[in-house]
């Protein structure tokens, strides 16, 4: 029954993802909620989307979170065996996270859309709110014994990395968290590697025992998929920060929720690689104009996050999106072999 429940899971997420879809884009069309474009040095024809409604993220946050209320209603009475573990209350943190940082990205859209401020939320407004949630998620999993100081290796085991894996894993959240709302940037981007992520976790979760995680990634899995209907190129809807922020929120902390950190190097590898190249490149172009006889900065790729630079390559936003997917699935596979040889 449990393996049934996940494909229930994800289907009425999937079918409440749509359903919301159809409502709430036409809804936020008359609200006037939309994206103002800002792309000065990146592709001219980005313009075309200005106007195209924003925080659509709202479907697949509501859907996935129905979709597992329903599930856990069910199987509450048909197996009440299952719950009352520590897997509960990482369910109940890994929600807190997604939530968490899915809150500050409404706010940040709310004043941009709504009160018509293009800057949103101030950066330490931002940097405040994210270090609250991720400092509470880790002291969270801490008390309730679901994380330690060590990680898995392949072919080392075990490696206890003692007090320093803190302050690691707190700026690692952060990171991976912002480099999933980079990674938001052209239609349908986020939501299918994203998508992609989370099938992986449906396989690990399993893999580890983790059932009540892989509930929620069934579920985000059907929603992503039914969002992906107005996400998909040409979008009808972006999901905006509120969205982003969520899944960078939810794919951060179920790796963390499983105690198993490190398999976000393999899982994240597509927004690891956006945010990467940001940081290369704002580094690079803050040295060489500093240090250059003219006093201008250069950089090393077209633009950033890199998925910019191909489309200035010619490249279109449905090859983008299936290239960066495609990379995303060759990280789920790393990912469990990772997890058998460890």
């Amino acid at each position: 029954m449990e393996r049934y429940m996940l494909m229930v899971g994800a289907m009425i997420a999937f079918l409440l993802s749509a359903l919301i879809g159809h409502f709430l884009v036409p809804f936020l069309h008359k609200l006037k909620f939309g994206q103002t474009i800002k792309m000065t040095n990146g592709p001219k024809w980005h313009q075309n989307k200005q106007g195209t409604p924003t925080m659509g993220g709202i479907c697949f946050i509501l859907s996935s979170t129905i979709a597992l209320g329903v599930v856990f209603t069910t199987l509450i009475f048909s197996r009440p065996q299952m719950f009352g573990t520590s897997q509960d209350m990482g369910l109940i943190l890994c929600m807190f996270s997604a939530f968490g940082f899915g809150l500050i990205g409404f706010v940040d859209d709310y004043i941009k859309v709504v009160k018509k401020q293009n800057l949103g939320l101030g950066v330490w407004q931002k940097i405040i709110g994210q270090v609250v949630v991720t400092l509470v998620l880790l002291g969270g999993l801490t008390l309730n014994g679901t994380l330690t100081t060590a990680i898995s290796l392949p072919g080392m085991g075990l490696v206890d990395l003692g007090w320093i894996f803190y302050p690691i894993a707190f700026l690692f959240i952060i990171f991976l968290v912002n480099a999933v709302n980079l990674t938001d940037g052209i239609d349908g981007l986020a939501s299918s590697v994203t998508f992609v992520v989370m099938l992986g976790y449906i396989l690990l979760c399993g893999v580890l025992g983790y059932y009540h995680l892989s509930v929620y990634a069934a579920c985000m899995a059907g929603a992503l998929i039914g969002f992906l209907i107005y996400n998909f190129y040409p979008a009808k809807t972006f999901m905006g920060d509120t969205g982003s922020m969520f899944l960078g929120g939810l794919v951060t902390s179920m790796a963390f929720c499983l105690n198993r950190p490190e398999l976000l190097i393999p899982l994240g590898c597509v927004y690891i690689w956006e945010a990467g190249c940001v940081v290369i490149q704002v580094s690079y172009f803050k040295f060489t104009k500093k240090f250059s006889k003219d006093h201008v900065g250069r950089r090393i790729f077209k633009m950033t996050p890199i998925h910019h630079s191909f489309e200035l390559r010619g490249w279109s936003e449905v090859k983008i999106v299936s290239v960066f997917s495609s990379i995303a699935a060759l990280g789920v596979l790393l990912a469990s072999v990772w997890v058998f040889f460890s």
